[in-house]
């Protein structure tokens, strides 16, 4: 688990991280552009990376672009979103075989890196500078085919309808690939517009991760990013939701699916330590992110009221979300057990034996997030976007150190504000 991980300024609002160790045979490299979640900009942003994704100025279509990532000993590159808070993550990223591998000890970091930062900040445009007609007709199919996946995963979707009520009128309440209707009017010139926003506002972070010499990115990065002028880049703090729920809302939508959901949004209270955070992350496991967590174990198990039901606490928006695949005619009982459970919970009715499985359980977790570069690049990310870093190890110790009179403090402070219920056309209420 023996990893280094430094951060420092290479531009106007460009930082470069590198989380350097000895075990990997790839290295990973990332350019993150963030930005305020906004539902007018937010399917134009994502479409930006998967256009960006189709090539560069100096390898303009997908014979040369292969062709040179078949020289780089079958690189890969590759586009994606994703939501923290009320922020909007765009990257693009190149995987890569170390050097140490390669014929003759090649520096294919140095190629890697040029290769990205031509992606980045180079990309093929057509005659009028704007983005070609074929790529952006591609991608805007592919942000409006996630939109329309995201509404075909009942589960995911109940939970983003609920935390969309609870935080309404908040960036944190907006969809990260945008809306049907957003996705549908990407244009050559909103895409365009968008990515020169980006350039212009968007903080940057550039991270590597892998056992190459970061050294040489990071200097290729910096040379890269000068030549952008007139950058301001705007921050990106944390954003306080109410972290109290001053009554509790209900709303229920129907549609045409075998299983109804019912998902329960609660306020976990104020939280203004590491310690108060690693608590409530505790609680949350013990209380329903478990095999034998009380959720599983009642809810599910003993009284059969549902088909799942996990807790999931965001360490970002400090909000608990308990959802449950029901029976129509369970959910008021559903309801009423699962804060029964969190009653519990606040009234100290665990074991130690449960508190330590938990604990171990998160532990090999946290773990698993070294096996990779991804993982372990997604696990410095959310340090970074917090104003932290912090390292698994580190984070294990701390956890150790969570009593049960911490994770009771947890509990007691949640309250519930909303119980959304995505209900079947078929089902009744009983």
């Amino acid at each position: 688990m023996s990893q280094n991980f430094t951060r420092t300024p290479v531009g106007a609002g460009v930082y470069f991280s590198a989380i350097v160790g000895p075990k990997f045979k790839h290295n990973r490299l990332t350019v993150n552009f963030i930005l305020p979640l906004d539902k007018a900009t937010a399917s134009d942003n994502a479409v930006v990376p998967h256009i960006l994704r189709m090539g560069c100025k100096s390898l303009p279509d997908f014979t040369s672009l292969n062709a040179r990532l078949d020289e780089l000993y079958g690189a890969s590159l590759e586009a994606g979103v994703s939501k923290f808070g009320g922020y909007q993550v765009m990257e693009v990223s190149i995987r890569f075989l170390d050097g140490r591998f390669a014929l003759d000890n090649e520096n294919l970091t140095e190629a890697a890196a040029v290769l990205l930062a031509g992606i980045a900040l180079e990309p093929k445009l057509a005659q009028d500078g704007l983005f070609t007609e074929k790529d952006v007709d591609l991608q805007r199919q592919y942000i409006q085919d996630t939109i329309e996946a995201e509404i075909n995963d009942k589960r995911s979707y109940a939970i983003q309808q609920c935390a969309a009520f609870m935080c309404e009128g908040e960036p944190v309440a907006v969809k990260t690939f945008g809306y049907p209707e957003t996705a549908a009017a990407i244009t050559r010139q909103s895409a365009m517009a968008a990515y020169r926003n980006m350039l212009k506002t968007a903080p940057v972070e550039i991270v590597f991760t892998g056992s190459g010499d970061a050294e040489v990115a990071k200097k290729i990065f910096a040379a890269a990013f000068s030549a952008l002028k007139d950058r301001q880049p705007v921050g990106y703090p944390l954003i306080k939701l109410r972290p109290v729920a001053e009554s509790v809302r209900e709303k229920t939508e129907t549609m045409d699916l075998n299983q109804s959901k019912l998902v329960m949004g609660m306020r976990c209270g104020e939280l203004n330590t590491p310690a108060e955070l690693t608590a409530a992350r505790l609680f949350s496991n013990l209380y329903g992110g478990t095999p034998f967590s009380k959720l599983f174990a009642n809810v599910r198990e003993r009284l059969s009221l549902c088909y799942y039901c996990a807790s999931r606490f965001d360490l970002t928006t400090r909000l608990l979300m308990v959802d449950s695949g029901v029976e129509a005619k369970n959910k008021d009982l559903a309801q009423s057990e699962i804060l029964a459970q969190l009653k519990a919970v606040a009234d100290g009715d665990f074991t130690d034996e449960e508190l330590a499985n938990t604990k171990l359980l998160m532990t090999n977790s946290i773990l698993s997030t070294t096996d990779s570069t991804v993982s372990l690049e997604g696990w410095y990310m959310a340090q970074i976007l917090r104003g932290q870093s912090m390292s698994p190890t580190q984070d294990i110790e701390n956890l150790q150190k969570v009593t049960r009179e911490e994770v009771i403090a947890a509990a007691k402070k949640i309250t519930l504000d909303t119980a959304y219920f995505l209900k079947g056309e078929d089902e009744t209420n009983g």
